[in-house]
């Protein structure tokens, strides 16, 4: 089971070029799919597309939310596919297998008010520490750019092009984009480079553009911990990709073309960038409903 696991890993991390938090996803999920078959004396060779089903009706029955499950038959689907191609299955039974419809949950966003007072939040009572510097530069960059914070953290000084104020982001499958920021982004990358990150770079930082107070490349635990701190202290706790949701949902109420949002957010189909209108008329709605005297 550790070789297959392994050599689905490499497959998912080098052929498909998922990140590693959707390989860690993927084999996890399998790894609970070879243990169910292995419970019930079924070589991983033998599973087929009953014991597939029997695999998700047991989460289901112990209430898995139909996210994770349609994530699980994304897994298996993918898995089994590969499987049959290098001969772990004699054939693919999961190309039956279907996934449950989720319930789309709009996201919670800040206004513009709130995304405020985070980034200030941020910066804590001693704004011109490096540390503070740093947390400032990463509310202003998830809030102002949308990115994902993987893509934040995996950014590089020289991926900077201050005279245009564009950053070079990586986003899924190694998908390179460029993404412009503003001028108060702008400013705090400034300060981050002149006055912060000198401060906390030692020789193991390299090109890293955010660095950890011990001068290592910022871990993402770190990143979401700083934004879940500042947005709670601005009202409500949200972390990174949050700010991409209100990033995305702000330049749509603000005019922004749809396709250009799924341009800068890297989104591989417009569908996925469509949720965010949704969003904007809900807001809508609710302002209606909270001002108009027959709503």
């Amino acid at each position: 089971m550790a070789g297959v696991l392994t050599r689905f890993a490499d497959y998912l991390r080098f052929e498909k070029g998922h990140s590693e938090h959707t390989v860690r996803a993927y084999t996890g999920d399998v790894k609970g799919l070879i243990a169910f078959a292995g419970a019930r004396a079924v070589p991983v060779g033998d599973i087929d597309l009953p014991l597939l089903r029997a695999w998700l009706a047991e989460h289901t029955r112990r209430g898995a939310a139909r996210t994770t499950v349609a994530r699980q038959v994304s897994s298996a689907k993918t898995f089994c596919a590969w499987a049959a191609r290098e001969s772990v299955l004699p054939a693919d039974p999961a190309l039956r297998l279907q996934a449950p419809k989720a319930h789309r949950v709009l996201p919670t966003v800040l206004d513009a008010d709130e995304a405020d007072r985070a980034v200030t939040a941020a910066a804590g009572d001693e704004p011109d520490e490096p540390v503070a510097l740093r947390d400032r530069l990463i509310l202003e960059l998830l809030y102002s750019c949308g990115i994902r914070v993987g893509e934040l953290c995996g950014l590089d000084c020289g991926d900077v092009d201050a005279d245009r104020r564009v950053l070079r982001v990586v986003g899924k499958g190694d998908k390179q984009r460029s993404v412009p920021y503003g001028p108060p982004a702008a400013r705090a990358l400034q300060d981050w480079l002149t006055r912060g990150r000198p401060e906390l770079a030692t020789a193991a930082s390299g090109e890293a553009l955010l660095l950890g107070v011990r001068g290592g490349r910022l871990d993402q635990r770190m990143a979401r911990t700083v934004v879940h701190r500042a947005t709670g202290e601005a009202g409500t706790s949200i972390g990174p990709h949050g700010l991409r949701h209100s990033a995305a949902t702000h330049l749509l109420e603000g005019g922004a073309d749809l396709r250009v949002v799924q341009e800068l957010l890297g989104h591989s189909s417009l569908a996925t960038t469509q949720l965010y209108t949704h969003v904007s008329v809900e807001r809508l709605r609710k302002a209606h409903e909270q001002a108009h005297p027959r709503a």
